[in-house]
């Protein structure tokens, strides 16, 4: 679990860097490409490419649901909603990984498919008591944006977790530095696409812009979605759903000490230690079956 709080702490800021100095002011599918370009260069220094076949289809396709599709409506969601909205509606995506892996995972039973969606609804009802106030006029369109976001974030993190310990059970697996490039290869050849049919010609115009998109590309995406994945594959479904949403609570701390922005602190104090109880309960479980 140590890697996916690693992970959370890096990742606290960049919702607030997005909404700060890109949205609205560069186009989000130029973002999302240069985002995920960025990436890509980090791991293709270590890119096996006598990786078999299916376990790199695998991942590119893993990739482009889990990174490139997540993107595109990610960042399309701050034109609609402010960064504490964006940070609320991402609540769901614990619900959706408890549900897509009981799903896929037919022979959990009954009673840990209820644990799993036990601790996921703690998380979901801890991030609701942090923020559920006044919201924008585009609250609606902003909110199913964020689903869809949510959904991918949610399934390729259960996919790649199915995929790699499947891989590992089959001794046909591969140290994931040297095939993680896959993946970002498949979320960079939907978000070009994108781009090319979507994009406008809005570009970043000064050092901070770019520097923010080096930053977002090579660190929070190409060494965090890397060590996320990492730490998926090493945690309970519970944890890793309640994990989801202890990025709430961090991203809107780092908003309001950095940017000053409004905040009810009692509510993010209570709302951020019930998603730690969830955290915590589903650990206990683990070790006390």
């Amino acid at each position: 679990m140590l890697l996916l709080i690693i992970v959370t702490l890096l990742w606290a800021f960049s919702f607030s860097l997005i909404g700060v100095y890109l949205a609205g002011q560069v186009d989000s599918y130029f973002s999302v490409l240069t985002r995920v370009l960025l990436a890509t260069l980090v791991f293709l220094p270590f890119l096996n490419w006598r990786t078999p076949p299916r376990t790199a289809i695998t991942l590119m396709a893993i990739g482009a649901i889990q990174l490139g599709l997540m993107y595109l409506f990610y960042y399309q969601s701050f034109l609609l909603l402010s960064v504490p909205e964006v940070l609320l509606f991402t609540i769901f995506t614990p619900v959706y990984i408890a549900l897509i892996y009981n799903l896929l995972a037919r022979r959990l039973s009954l009673r840990n498919s209820l644990w799993n969606l036990l601790v996921a609804a703690i998380a979901v009802a801890g991030a609701a008591i942090i923020r559920w106030d006044s919201l924008s006029d585009d609250y609606w369109l902003g909110f199913f944006v964020v689903q869809g976001a949510n959904l991918c974030f949610a399934s390729g993190q259960v996919a790649y977790r199915q995929f790699m310990q499947s891989s590992a059970v089959r001794g046909k697996s591969l140290p994931p530095r040297q095939t993680f490039g896959w993946f970002f290869i498949g979320a960079s050849i939907v978000a070009a696409i994108a781009w090319l049919l979507l994009g406008k010609p809005q570009y970043p115009t000064g050092v901070v812009q770019w520097s923010v998109l080096l930053w977002l590309g090579a660190v929070a995406s190409g060494i965090g979605y890397f060590l996320w994945n990492k730490g998926a594959t090493q945690v309970s479904p519970a944890t890793l759903a309640a994990m989801n949403n202890v990025l709430i609570p961090a991203g809107l701390i780092v908003n309001l000490l950095i940017w000053n922005r409004d905040a009810d602190l009692p509510r993010l104090i209570a709302g951020g230690l019930l998603i730690v109880a969830a955290v915590a309960l589903s650990e206990w479980r683990n070790k006390h079956p």
